[in-house]
């Protein structure tokens, strides 16, 4: 196999690659192989048909999609690190030549590492963001913990109110027709949750226990059933039980219910510690990103189309795989919600550059600052990634490859260029609004 390189334009590689005659006449019989069980000529049983007689009959191009999809997949890995330089998408490929006793010769445009010229990355200003923990915000909490742990009993001196759940049988009729999917008995709505499709549950509100209920409602325009987007629907309800919440009280006994301290005031202090160490972690992290927005601002570089969209490809299959763990597919999402894949790229295509960009310019810093990664460190980080995936390190280690650990030392060495630049930062106060110094204005008259 021999790879030429051609720069292009916009950081863009043109490799042409040419594979031995031998290796095309290798794929060729392969895909006779896993062909000739699907083909019939007159005087030949099925499958045992020679191939030349195949090839005479419909020339040898029968063979070539398979033929040209191994071959690609078989030397374009080889090729790429043959080539010498750091490709950063998918590749577009055409082929040039094809056919039995030729070299087989095929093209793939792709997308190169772009430079970066830093700006300033020392001494980058980031806002000041306070993390004190207020007690509105402990009572907050307090009150969350409080509806978690609430009980529902049964109401029947007064009607339904909102915050209470009704058990309901109920059935839905589009143009005086029951439709699928629109009935249902003994069934638990907390009112005001806004589940239902509009006003339903609005309509419930001031009915009492044994109530035949008649409910009108209009389906949104972008409803997920065709049948019923747009259209006005009649309900038919029976209530059957009206539950209101009961909340703990909140004393001694509540707190060691629901946590392990043993008074109301130690379990505050625990709610404001955690809350104390979640506003940290978040203060941390949007620092961070507006440093590197800033570095990124004042730094320049050349983002080549085909890096961008691998990207955006990348981010959708893991927007997939994430909804795949509630039960839904890519498939099913895009028909409920009326997005098109070219819309849900353009969508995330925003967040795919600047993850393009603060990747590039970290990488940089770790190269002019000259961070490097020792393999202790490596293997540091295969123990936690081991742990994670429940396997033991040295399995974990032999079953990756040098990409996979050049992988692992490109991302701790932009941690560190992250950790770098956030020891050099300098915080300022937040600008104040009018509002607030109107009101401190108040306060010190």
């Amino acid at each position: 196999m021999s790879v030429q390189v051609e720069n292009l334009e916009k950081n863009m590689a043109k490799l042409t690659i040419e594979v031995a005659a031998d290796e095309v006449e290798k794929a060729m019989e392969a895909s006779y192989q896993k062909q000739k069980s699907k083909i019939s000529i007159p005087g030949f049983r099925k499958g045992k048909v020679p191939r030349k007689m195949i090839e005479k009959m419909y020339g040898e191009a029968v063979f070539y999609d398979d033929a040209v999809n191994t071959l690609i997949q078989d030397h374009y890995p080889d090729a790429a690190d043959e080539s010498g330089i750091d490709i950063v998408s998918r590749p577009t490929v055409d082929v040039v030549q094809i056919g039995s006793g030729k070299p087989f010769i095929f093209t793939a445009e792709v997308a190169v590492r772009p430079e970066v010229k830093l700006g300033k990355y020392k001494g980058v200003q980031v806002t000041k963001i306070d993390t004190d923990v207020t007690d509105e915000e402990i009572e907050k909490e307090l009150e969350s913990e409080r509806e978690k742990n609430a009980r529902n009993v049964s109401v029947t001196d007064r009607p339904a109110a909102n915050g209470d759940t009704v058990v309901i049988d109920y059935e839905g009729f589009c143009d005086g027709v029951a439709f699928e999917g629109g009935k249902d008995e003994n069934h638990s709505l907390e009112l005001g949750s806004h589940s239902f499709v509009d006003t339903f549950e609005d309509q419930l509100v001031g009915k009492s226990v044994g109530d035949d209920v008649e409910v009108n409602v209009k389906f949104p325009e972008k409803y997920h059933s065709a049948d019923l987007a747009g259209k006005p629907a009649l309900f038919k309800v029976k209530i059957h039980e009206i539950k209101a919440k009961e909340l703990p009280e909140l004393n001694d006994e509540f707190a060691q219910d629901v946590s392990e301290c043993d008074t109301l005031d130690a379990y505050k202090e625990e709610i404001k510690g955690r809350l104390a160490e979640q506003k940290e972690n978040a203060a941390k992290r949007t620092k961070e990103d507006e440093a590197i927005q800033k570095i990124i601002d004042k730094s320049t570089m050349e983002i080549p189309e085909a890096m961008l969209d691998t990207q955006c490809d990348n981010m959708v299959n893991e927007f997939a795989q994430r909804i795949m763990q509630s039960g839904l597919s890519l498939e099913q999402y895009m028909q409920f919600s009326g997005l098109t894949m070219d819309k849900l790229k353009e969508q995330v295509r925003p967040e795919a550059e600047t993850r393009i960009k603060s990747s590039l310019v970290l990488e940089q810093i770790a190269k002019e600052e000259n961070i490097e990664v020792t393999e202790e460190e490596i293997d540091a980080e295969i123990e936690k990634m081991a742990s994670a995936y429940g396997m033991e390190a040295d399995k974990l280690k032999e079953h990756m490859g040098d990409k996979e650990k050049q992988s692992i030392r490109r991302d701790l060495s932009v941690t560190k260029a992250v950790d770098l630049v956030m020891d050099n930062v300098k915080e300022k106060a937040k600008a104040k609004t009018k509002k607030d110094q109107e009101e401190e204005s108040a306060t010190e008259e």
